[in-house]
């Protein structure tokens, strides 16, 4: 059984498609990171960095228990442990890892900063809004590009490179851009929003996520409570 502590964002979204898309038994443990639930001691023991998700599995592949943090290890640790969605070849596999080193270190982050500049900062920052809403275009270009050409983001098959970065186009209104200026993503975009496993995955913990309203959330995400010292 795997243990997945979570809640309902583009990040856990990725591990929880995955694990539906797997069919791995798992049990979800809702973080509230609004209300600073990543700061306690005991999620901190399995995620230093205090970012979700992470999970626990109690079967590791050497048959020992094993916790992780970051959604792209974690993807990468179920794709090995199930051979499923990271390719057949060792060209295969690093195809579809350097896409999702794309979304890690690209699309993760700067429509991440879209979101924050366009939707929760205190005041709007013209600069900040256009360099991140301007960068969140130019992904989408590459996104459509690359499948245009090859089908899906690592080539002929869906991999954990298209799991981890279909949840953040979700948003794409919030990002500021039009989908339908990018046709061949949104046919990519379209066809994962129908597997089932991907409509379940979305679903999970949804019915908990709150809106960012209230200045405590704002504190522990956004102000001194996210860098005080643990």
């Amino acid at each position: 059984m795997i243990d997945v502590y979570s809640t309902a964002t583009p990040n856990g979204h990725k591990v929880h498609i995955m694990l539906e898309e797997t069919g791995l038994p798992y049990r979800v443990h809702h973080i509230d990171i609004g209300a600073g639930d990543q700061f306690k001691p005991d999620f901190l023991a399995i995620s230093p960095n205090n970012k979700i998700p992470a999970i626990v599995d109690a079967d590791g592949m050497d048959g020992k228990p094993i916790s992780l943090f970051e959604s792209g290890a974690i993807l990468v640790y179920l794709a090995s442990k199930t051979g499923a969605f990271l390719g057949r070849s060792d060209r295969d596999k690093f195809t579809t890892l350097q896409w999702l080193m794309f979304q890690m270190g690209g699309v993760g982050p700067m429509l991440g900063q879209a979101h924050h500049f366009r939707i929760y900062a205190p005041e709007k920052i013209e600069y900040a809004v256009n360099r991140y809403t301007n960068e969140a275009k130019r992904l989408y270009g590459v996104i459509d590009k690359q499948v245009a050409k090859e089908g899906y983001l690592a080539g002929s098959e869906y991999t954990i490179a298209d799991i981890a970065t279909f949840p953040w186009l979700r948003s794409w209104k919030n990002q500021g851009v039009d989908i339908e200026e990018f046709p061949d993503l949104k046919r990519w975009f379209d066809e994962i929003a129908a597997r089932p496993a991907v409509q379940r995955g979305v679903e999970v913990l949804a019915n908990l996520r709150k809106p960012i309203t209230d200045d405590k959330a704002r504190d522990v995400l956004f102000g001194a409570g996210q860098y005080a010292k643990r």
